[in-house]
């Protein structure tokens, strides 16, 4: 671990990072040029005395799952990454992984969305990050691990993943799913992960299997989705989807027509927040879909 070098990067990284950058207010009187250091902190998870204390060349050596939310949190470049990673003392992360990173230009317009519901993806369905609003509406949805970072996986395998869609919408949803996962492993191989999955359900799930014994493929959503909420009831969302090829990442964007009832609920549901007056299910919520 190169603490001297460290901390000048990370000083160098904060200093062109402008509030703009990842919306936030600039406010009158902001005379530090760049982010200050308990913002970056925040943008990172993290506590600001632990980010402060790298920045003088001091405290802990960061794991890589540390120097990866401080990489993210910087809004870094996947070199910028690495170098960061190789910094710190570790490996750089193998780029057939790359995809764990968010494009930075797509978080940046991520960052200009807090009032919409907003996240950005893998093209497997993992939830890489998301708005606040979209937690409220689909569920928090970037803590899951394994096979279940998957939406496909837990669409099949925990039932409580379908609640925030209409009962008469679950074939179509479950047929969409294993087509476009099947596309994800013809363009793979049968050694990806996406292979994995389809194996894994096959042996727990006697709807995917039989889906999947269909051999659909080239189903696509389309842009419109209705979703349920546990208090606003039914809200017909028009969904938008930012692909980036080169990290094979997606950021989906949904709106409702200005105007509308669902409109409205939208504006509702930024007051209501994530809280609920039913109780949540421990792993409630599902992506819509794949791209």
């Amino acid at each position: 671990m190169d603490r001297s070098e460290l901390a000048s990067f990370l000083r160098s990284r904060r200093l062109v990072l402008q509030p703009e950058d990842v919306g936030l207010s600039r406010g009158p009187r902001r005379r530090t040029p760049g982010l200050r250091r308990e913002e970056v902190a925040e943008l990172a998870q993290m506590s600001t005395d632990y980010y402060a204390r790298l920045e003088r060349g001091g405290g802990p050596q960061p794991s890589e799952q540390m120097a990866a939310s401080i990489a993210r949190g910087l809004r870094l470049t996947l070199a910028e990454r690495d170098h960061l990673f190789l910094l710190t003392g570790h490996s750089a992360p193998k780029r057939v992984l790359r995809t764990e990173h968010v494009n930075p230009g797509l978080m940046r317009v991520l960052d200009r969305l807090g009032d919409t519901p907003a996240q950005i993806m893998t093209r497997l369905g993992e939830t890489l990050v998301q708005t606040g609003l979209a937690a409220a509406l689909m569920g928090e949805q970037t803590h899951f691990t394994g096979l279940q970072r998957a939406n496909v996986y837990r669409w099949f395998t925990d039932p409580s993943s379908r609640a925030i869609y209409p009962v008469e919408d679950h074939l179509h949803h479950g047929r969409i799913y294993t087509a476009q996962l099947r596309e994800r492993v013809g363009a793979e191989g049968e050694k990806s992960p996406a292979a994995g999955i389809a194996e894994a359900l096959r042996k727990v799930s006697a709807e995917f299997s039989e889906l999947w014994r269909e051999h659909e493929i080239g189903l696509q959503y389309t842009q419109d989705k209705t979703f349920v909420h546990a208090e606003l009831g039914l809200i017909n969302l028009h969904c938008q989807n930012l692909l980036d090829p080169d990290q094979s990442q997606v950021l989906l964007v949904l709106t409702a027509t200005p105007g509308s009832e669902s409109y409205e609920k939208l504006k509702m549901l930024s007051v209501i927040g994530s809280q609920r007056l039913s109780a949540p299910t421990p792993m409630e919520g599902s992506a819509p879909g794949f791209i």
